[in-house]
């Protein structure tokens, strides 16, 4: 089967790098002791002291709260965006309390493993069949730049385009197959199908910067009005090898049993009381019901 050529994307402008920043706790412990001096400061013209000291007490205490403003809490398994003026500058990985810029704007990011599940989608396969199928998609956020300046919503993206390539591949292979010129079937070829899945939606998704982990199908089934058809269709192909291997069985007995009679001359048998035996044998070996025996009074010839 060809393989559809994929779809040429625009090439991402954005990588992620590591944010300028320090740990958070001195520059705490910064703030605190500059805004408690600032205030101080500010309180000495109550003892006696010249005026201008509150200027100089508030301007301490500002610089304090602005240094704490640069302070940001990074929990685990998340990251922290950072822009300046509208400028990616980079991105906090560091799980902790952190200190940055305080100018900037952070944008807090889960790099947790998530799933998505797909609804129930009505599709045709390749055979033209109308089938229902569902997948579920493992992806965790690879590249926090990518996921939040490359695409508007890189959850929604991740949802629609999971979709779109589900559709895709149930439409590239049929449910089942039969014969024995048999091609990878969407029921017998799962595992190595949903590896193409994951191959495909990987693809779609790396604008946004999302690593897929691993994709299954949660549902499979023909549409409700073929089901029952298709159902009847495979008991029939069902009880056809069943009873080709019944009567494969049965032709190996009937071969074993005569050369024995022969071997131990247990009886002569001419080819017409042997084409009788083999008859009667495969009439019981292959028979869905208990086989009713007959009583012969006579002989063969009469």
């Amino acid at each position: 089967m060809s393989e559809t050529p994929s779809v040429t994307r625009p090439a991402p402008q954005y990588r992620e790098r590591e944010a300028f920043g320090s740990s958070g706790i001195p520059m705490f412990v910064v703030s605190v002791v500059l805004f408690l001096a600032g205030a101080g400061i500010a309180c000495l013209p109550l003892i006696g002291l010249h005026a201008s000291l509150v200027a100089v007490g508030i301007v301490v205490a500002a610089a304090g709260v602005v240094l704490a403003v640069g302070l940001t809490m990074v929990a685990p398994n998340e990251a922290q965006v950072v822009q300046f003026f509208g400028r990616y500058v980079g991105t906090i990985r560091t799980d902790g309390l952190r200190w940055v810029n305080p100018l900037t704007v952070r944008n807090a990011i889960s790099t947790r493993i998530r799933n998505h599940e797909t609804s129930v989608m009505k599709v045709n396969d390749a055979a033209g069949s109308p089938i229902e199928i569902a997948a579920v998609v493992v992806w965790q956020v690879e590249d926090t730049a990518r996921a939040s300046f490359e695409v508007d919503d890189f959850i929604q993206f991740v949802s629609t385009q999971t979709e779109a390539a589900v559709r895709h591949i149930a439409g590239k292979y049929p449910y089942d197959s039969y014969g024995d010129d048999a091609v990878p079937s969407l029921r017998d070829s799962a595992d190595a199908i949903t590896e193409q899945l994951s191959k495909e939606v990987a693809e779609r998704v790396d604008a946004a910067g999302v690593k897929i982990v691993e994709s299954r199908f949660t549902h499979l089934a023909y549409a409700p009005e073929i089901a029952q058809a298709m159902l009847q269709r495979q008991q029939a192909s069902a009880m056809i090898a069943a009873r080709a291997e019944i009567v494969e069985g049965a032709v190996t007995l009937v071969d074993r049993a005569l050369a024995r009679l022969s071997d131990e001359d247990v009886v002569d048998l001419d080819e017409e009381r042997k084409a009788a035996m083999v008859s009667n044998l495969l009439v019981v070996l292959c028979s869905d019901r208990p086989a009713s025996p007959v009583v012969n009074t006579g002989t063969l010839y009469q």
